[in-house]
């Protein structure tokens, strides 16, 4: 099957390359010409696991192509995928849906035969509708139906979750629309994998419904671990006996420093306002928001006192920017939050990241990046791990405490332990959830 995909950012470059690896005839399209000259000259705009050796693969077996032609890239396509952005939009916190709709209505203009067109993007409810009405008035004799599959990606994972999926949420109108999707997946279908078949309106909402109870259960035990440190609880010890619940579940239990990336915070802040225009406000999902924002500011908090009340003049190293590892992605990461706080109160900034800098330099002026953790520890006042990158689970802890001119550590991934760092020369041990009687490793 002929599939196209507009749009070639995260989740778009990632299903489009994945869809060929099943079979199918991709063809990429983007308006950014640096964009395509990239992807054709064999490299990827984005750091994800494994990715470009899938794209390699499939490029050199003819399956996979990127262009900046729309009309050429749709011509005999049996579905079109809209894979745009949809970021909030400032002042209001809807998702903003103008590259959507603009890339709807260049589809409808040059289509000629049936297609479906399958919006990848996460959309508010009823959006899929007001697609099908803007391709309506653009080409009125068009034969399409519209579809929606959102995605269920996780940044650092998405080739497995792609070819392994929890399952495949798939909305429709037509019975024509559902087999030609049913096609599409048909390599999952044949393995086991589970195919939800609903109404768009159904599909626009698991979406939505998926990520603000993810995000709420993140800021749940980051709460609950705020707490933790009040009563002399060990937070990594709590979740643990939470998880085992089959009712409750281990994963999304790891206290931290907030949720951040490209999806929890817009698609909260998208359903939060989609509840207010619909007049059933969405309580829980606001108090999520909020006290997410808040735990960010707690770390300040956490590490001000680490530094004795001011960060003027302190020498700090941050190791981990992103939101999570195994991702070049800093949207919403508490870095953005934090990392500002400390330089404008007078700290020296020193950040190691393995895939951070590249969007960090321009999102995080004022620090100073490094490669090395030792050599950015040097003489330092505070060392933070604020992403657990690999990198940063076996450090040398001794080294790094006496390269530092005050050892002190706040570890906000929990990664370590209290006693291993007093041990290796550190005066002072910070994590989340934990005291010094509690704090285990991980």
């Amino acid at each position: 099957m002929k599939i196209a995909m507009i749009g070639t950012g995260y989740v778009g470059l990632v299903s489009g390359v994945c869809f060929s690896d099943f079979g199918h005839e991709v063809v990429c399209v983007d308006k950014d010409p640096k964009k395509i000259a990239l992807l054709n000259a064999g490299k990827v705009p984005i750091y994800e696991p494994g990715l470009e050796e899938v794209m390699a693969r499939n490029v050199a077996a003819g399956r996979l192509t990127f262009s900046l032609d729309l009309p050429a890239a749709i011509a005999g396509a049996e579905a079109v995928f809209i894979a745009v952005g949809t970021p909030t939009r400032r002042g209001d916190g809807h998702a903003d849906l103008t590259y959507v709709m603009a890339a709807a209505e260049e589809i409808a203009l040059a289509a000629k035969d049936y297609m479906v067109i399958v919006t990848k993007s996460t959309v508010p409810v009823g959006t899929n509708r007001k697609i099908k009405q803007v391709v309506s008035k653009a080409n009125p004799t068009l034969d399409f139906a519209v579809a929606s599959n959102p995605e269920f990606l996780r940044e650092g994972a998405a080739i497995d979750d792609f070819m392994k999926p929890d399952r495949v949420v798939v909305g429709v109108q037509t019975d024509r629309a559902a087999e030609v999707m049913s096609d599409i997946y048909r390599p999952l279908y044949l393995r086991d994998f589970p195919i939800v078949i609903t109404d768009l309106e159904s599909a626009e909402m698991i979406k939505y419904a998926a990520n603000a109870f993810l995000a709420t259960k993140i800021t749940f035990i980051n709460e609950i671990a705020a707490l933790c440190e009040k009563v002399g609880a060990d937070i990594k010890q709590v979740s643990k006996g939470m998880g085992m619940d089959n009712r409750i579940g281990n994963k999304f239990l790891h206290a931290g420093p907030g949720y951040g990336g490209s999806c929890f915070p817009k698609d909260t802040k998208a359903l939060a306002r989609m509840g207010q225009d619909h007049a059933i406000p969405m309580q829980i999902t606001e108090i999520v928001i909020k006290v997410n924002e808040e735990i960010k500011r707690r770390m300040i908090d956490k590490l001000l006192d680490l530094c004795g009340g001011t960060f003027n003049g302190k020498t700090i190293t941050i190791l981990g920017v992103t939101f999570k590892p195994n991702t070049d992605d800093m949207r919403d990461a508490p870095s953005l939050t934090i990392i500002p706080a400390l330089v404008g109160a007078g700290a020296k900034v020193r950040v190691v990241d393995p895939q951070g800098q590249h969007e960090g330099e321009a999102l995080l002026p004022g620090v100073v990046w490094m490669d090395d953790p030792y050599k950015a520890a040097n003489k330092s006042d505070l060392l933070v791990i604020l992403t657990e990158w690999n990198e940063f689970r076996a450090l040398d802890l001794k080294r790094l405490a006496k390269k530092m001119a005050s050892p002190r550590m706040a570890d906000l991934r929990n990664i370590y332990s209290a006693r291993d760092a007093r041990r290796a020369g550190f005066d002072a041990y910070e994590s989340i959830g934990r005291t010094a009687q509690t704090a285990t490793p991980e």
